[in-house]
């Protein structure tokens, strides 16, 4: 079967060329594939032993009908008016003739979208390999320098997060060859991103990961409670305010959500394990089975 892209097809219907490559079409559910070649269409007219052709089954009746009305035309030629709807016709019968046609392809164009988003993916993995691993932005927790990077893109006012940073910490606490990247990644608005700034700004005081944990304990983080939470871990919020303002820290936050959305991670929390992408919550053993597959094939970004 040919795996012409749908807009190819769409386009091929208004010559007599695209009607014999490509027909008869499938229609349903904004689906319109190739399912067979004109090539086949006359063969597959059998002859019985007495030499009078046998009946066709329902799809070799369409495909013949669209062979024999496009056979004496200039393929440069579009259909007319009455040949779009003859050729409409054909199809509905041919698609109410064998409805499970639909269900395959759909299952078809399913997987040429999955095998589309996954080279994207490693496309994009191979382009921001640095700023998705090694930011110097990026608080690292665990081995710094460990055989395996977990990347978590998260949200301060994600439920999910919170639950996710136990599962995380326990991991890092077992396996001391990992290491977790966490990526500030605000989608709930302006107290999410106000939060996330004032964590990134932290850093240089040494105090990023006592915030951190004490923002994810907070039931509701927003403008008016990030500061008292960074003075109750020892911040100094004088230095918090005017370091936190500094344009770094909104390209850093920018930067992960061009790449997590470009990623497919549109929600927190979202994991990257080397080059398999994780949208949503992953308890600490399928962090553990990521992790040691990593480790069997070998790490290709991380």
């Amino acid at each position: 079967m040919s795996h012409t892209p749908v807009k190819a097809l769409f386009s091929s219907l208004t010559t007599m060329k695209g009607a014999v490559i490509a027909a008869p079409m499938v229609v349903g559910v904004g689906l319109l594939f190739s399912i067979a070649s004109s090539d086949n269409v006359v063969s597959s007219q059998k002859t019985s032993a007495a030499g009078q052709a046998t009946s066709p089954a329902p799809a070799q009746a369409a495909e013949i009908k669209i062979a024999q009305a496009t056979a004496n035309t200039n393929q440069a030629t579009p259909f007319s008016p009455a040949q779009r709807k003859e050729i409409g016709d054909i199809v509905r019968e041919y698609l109410l003739a064998n409805p499970q046609i639909l269900v395959e392809v759909s299952e078809k164009l399913q997987a040429i979208q999955e095998k589309d988003r996954q080279a994207q993916q490693l496309k994009v993995l191979a382009s921001s390999k640095d700023s998705i691993f090694r930011s110097e932005l990026d608080f690292v927790l665990g081995d710094k320098d460990g055989d395996v990077t977990i990347v978590e893109y998260f949200d301060y006012n994600c439920g999910w997060c919170k639950r996710a940073l136990n599962e995380v910490t326990r991991l890092t606490q077992a396996d001391k060859k990992v290491r977790v990247v966490m990526k500030e990644f605000p989608i709930f608005g302006e107290h999410s991103e106000y939060a996330a700034r004032a964590a990134l700004a932290s850093k240089p005081q040494g105090k990023y990961w006592e915030f951190h944990v004490a923002l994810m304990k907070e039931r509701r983080v927003t403008k008016d409670n990030v500061m008292t939470i960074a003075g109750n871990v020892g911040l100094d919020i004088d230095k918090l305010k005017v370091e936190m303002e500094k344009p770094k820290y909104r390209d850093a936050i920018r930067r992960n959500q061009e790449v997590a959305t470009s990623l497919g991670i549109e929600g927190t929390p979202g994991f990257i394990i080397d080059s398999t992408i994780n949208p949503g919550y992953l308890p600490l053993d399928r962090l553990k089975t990521l992790v040691a597959d990593v480790r069997k094939e070998g790490c290709k970004f991380c």
